[in-house]
């Protein structure tokens, strides 16, 4: 039997009164579960005492509203509607509870246009830089077929399970990031504080400096300028780098392309988009979304211009009558086993269901591909930290043995 936790909620009833408090379930599921069959429906629910666990606010960055925010509005947008409470009264339980000023303020304006008459996604539609494409089609798909709250929810699963994708790749490049940004503290340190030291006791000993040592003392005495100038031109060339991604096209795929060819992370990537587009697509088809329109929107949403390019051949090729698995053997980027899949999927009438399966296989695949990252990159991170600072030493130390020479030799 699962161990039980203790949970903290917030929840809503049918009048549209709001209560807060504590349950105990196996998972957060079964806690939202429970307080279903209480006839409330759950606004948000965190495990109880999570104290340091909980995600820190940054001030400037904790405003912007991230894909968890969207996955959680999502679902508790569906079960509001699902519940049998009005739209109007739904955006205004979703405005009050909302905590990121943005979201709110887009809910408050889509509130006023549906109660002016204008239709839930075209209302959305206008907070474009808030909600995505993929959620706005999803929308209008469930607005047309009547079955909106069905629509929301599977906007929140796709949206959690693309968040929970994106977590595991942050995860994988959290460690190597923090231990150069730690080795080059560490680097600039010894040469502000450490170098000098040793540089006044190399000049009171006398004697010829060797090379590697002539090297760090030269780079302590440039660091004052080197320094700064070296972080104004990296920072210069990030940025027009990313004005260069998002104004040129050309760019933009040559970037792309050349990512998916990296030795380490190539792989990891690859599979990433293959997953998102294959869930993104099911989610759309299983919705109702037209394929033309479902594969314009998979292209604008997989954060891949190599798929993206993909998808207009693919558009073309369907206009013409061809099957979809065709024109996808064409691209490098998908596998022999998606197409066949595709294919497969196509022949039974089950092309959605077989586009979940292909996502729910590559999902397993960016874990594994994760987690075998990361427990390679860890030793690897060890071994250059070590191999920098332990030069450093060795390059500072190196004249002490011709100091020991000239000792000797004077005796």
């Amino acid at each position: 039997m699962a161990a039980t936790k203790t949970y903290d909620y917030s929840s809503v009833d049918a009048t549209g009164k709001r209560s807060k408090g504590k349950i105990d379930a196996s998972n957060e599921a079964a806690a939202a579960q429970l307080l279903r069959q209480r006839g409330i429906v759950p606004l948000s629910i965190e495990q109880a005492g999570q104290g340091l666990n909980r995600e820190l606010s940054i001030p400037g960055l904790s405003g912007r509203v991230t894909l968890k925010d969207l996955s959680v509005f999502s679902r508790q947008f569906a079960t509001l509607t699902g519940s049998g409470m009005s739209l109007l009264r739904t955006l205004a339980v979703l405005e009050e509870q909302t905590v990121k000023p943005p979201l709110r303020k887009a809910i408050a304006d889509i509130r006023t246009d549906v109660a002016a008459g204008v239709a839930l996604s075209a209302a959305m539609g206008k907070h474009d830089r808030i909600f995505p494409t993929l959620m706005i089609a999803m929308i209008r798909a469930g607005e047309a077929g009547g079955f909106i709250d069905e629509a929301l929810e599977r906007i929140a699963v796709n949206f959690e399970k693309d968040a929970a994708l994106r977590g595991k790749i942050k995860s994988a490049l959290t460690y190597p990031v923090i231990v150069l940004l730690f080795s080059f503290v560490l680097i600039a340190g010894v040469l502000i504080f450490i170098v000098p030291v040793f540089e006044n006791m190399f000049t009171q000993l006398g004697g010829e400096l060797p090379l590697p040592t002539k090297i760090i003392v030269d780079a302590s005495h440039s660091l004052v300028w080197s320094g700064p100038l070296t972080i104004g031109v990296v920072l210069a060339v990030v940025f027009g780098f990313r004005y260069a991604l998002r104004s040129k096209p050309e760019v933009r795929l040559w970037f792309d392309r050349a990512k998916l060819r990296m030795p380490v992370f190539g792989g990891l990537l690859r599979k990433m988009a293959i997953s998102r587009f294959s869930r993104n697509l099911s989610t759309l088809l299983s919705a109702g979304v037209p394929v033309l329109q479902a594969l314009d929107v998979v292209g604008a949403t997989t954060g891949n211009t190599v798929v993206t390019e993909a998808m207009k051949d693919l558009q073309a090729a369907i206009r013409d009558g061809q099957p979809m698995s065709a024109p996808l053997r064409k691209h490098s980027i998908f596998p022999q086993m998606v197409t066949q899949m595709i294919e497969v999927g196509e022949e039974s009438g089950q092309i959605s269901q077989m586009l979940g399966k292909i996502a729910d296989f590559y999902d397993r695949e960016v874990d594994d591909a994760a987690e075998a990252l990361t427990a390679s990159i860890e030793p690897l991170m060890v071994v250059f930290m070590g191999v920098a600072v332990g030069s450093m030493v060795v390059c500072l130390y190196l004249p002490m043995f011709s100091v020991y020479q000239n000792i000797g030799g004077t005796s």
